[in-house]
């Protein structure tokens, strides 16, 4: 009888395709290529009721629906966008509202992130545009499963949490299907779960702050998620010193002093909800707050090229 090296049939299949306005690449591993395709429909659809339910672009979804009714009445919701909005000011009270999913009342005119921005605008005019962002005006009826935003203006936007919480959801429906192995990369927020199909762990490059294409460092992460925020695709040049497109929602003006921050842990949701926030922080305050979070890790790389990384971490150069 021959021995038959199961790993000579594995193969990765994948696909690449928009969903909630971004790119995703769903990959699984399996040696039958129909079945990965029916497999990487289901998780195509599931993503896709789920941009349905949270995204802002469409006046029938239950965000807008909130949004309309802020200041008037509370909103019934589905139990699961009742419970995302739960972890969501969860993580807000955690970060001291550097995380926070009102950020939607946001006066967008204010900035634009690309080569014309030339100044800032003042402190006064800043601080009155998010002068509606507030998690703890966010009124919860658990036994009712409504919503309502306290005031009349406010809207409430799930772009911090969303692709991380879709990840993980195309994630257990895949290993509801039987997908043993498999990444899931909603526009750099990845979870990853079994391995390579040689068996090696599921390698993540982590880019270079100034050359988004090459990689300065990798991590061995199977079985984790990763997300990282970053200023180096999105910022403005004023006076010679580099602004992120990432608002602090306590100031309204955009925060300074860190290329990139990457966080891992279990969860893509949480780790996509928690990368913004380190940003806001800074890096001591952030790693610090990072070092106390059991199964958390981050990297942090500064305006100087720096690179902080808490004390949980190995990085392979």
């Amino acid at each position: 009888m021959t021995a038959i090296d199961i790993t000579d049939m594995l193969t990765v299949y994948r696909r690449v395709l928009k969903l909630m306005g971004n790119r995703f690449e769903i990959s699984v591993v399996g040696d039958n290529q129909h079945l990965a395709e029916e497999q990487i429909d289901a998780a195509v659809a599931e993503i896709s009721r789920i941009e349905k339910l949270l995204t802002t672009f469409s006046d029938d979804s239950q965000t807008n629906e909130i949004n309309r009714n802020a200041g008037i009445e509370p909103v019934k919701v589905d139990e699961e966008v009742f419970n995302l909005i739960v972890r969501s000011l969860k993580i807000s009270s955690l970060t001291q509202g550097s995380f926070d999913i009102t950020y939607g009342s946001i006066d967008k005119s204010l900035w634009n992130f690309d080569v014309n921005m030339k100044t800032l605008p003042d402190a006064e005019t800043a601080k009155k545009s998010v002068s509606l962002i507030n998690y703890q005006n966010v009124i919860l009826d658990p036994e009712r499963t409504t919503v309502f935003l306290k005031e009349k203006g406010m809207r409430i936007g799930f772009g911090g949490i969303g692709k991380g919480y879709a990840a993980d959801r195309a994630k257990y429906i895949l290993q509801q299907l039987g997908v043993n192995n498999g990444i899931v990369n909603a526009a750099g927020d990845l979870a990853t779960w079994g391995t390579q199909p040689n068996g090696k762990p599921w390698t993540i490059a982590i880019a270079a702050p100034d050359q988004s294409m090459t990689p300065f460092s990798t991590l061995n992460i199977s079985n984790m998620a990763i997300a990282t925020s970053g200023n180096y695709e999105k910022y403005a040049v004023i006076n010679g010193k580099k602004y992120s497109h990432t608002i602090d929602p306590k100031t309204g003006l955009p925060v300074a002093g860190i290329k990139s921050v990457s966080i891992i842990c279990p969860s893509a949701e949480l780790a996509d909800a928690m990368a913004t926030p380190v940003m806001v922080m800074g890096v001591k305050v952030g790693l610090d707050l990072i070092n106390q979070l059991p199964q958390m890790a981050c990297v942090i790389i500064d305006d100087y090229n720096q690179v902080h990384r808490t004390k949980n971490i190995n990085l392979k150069n």
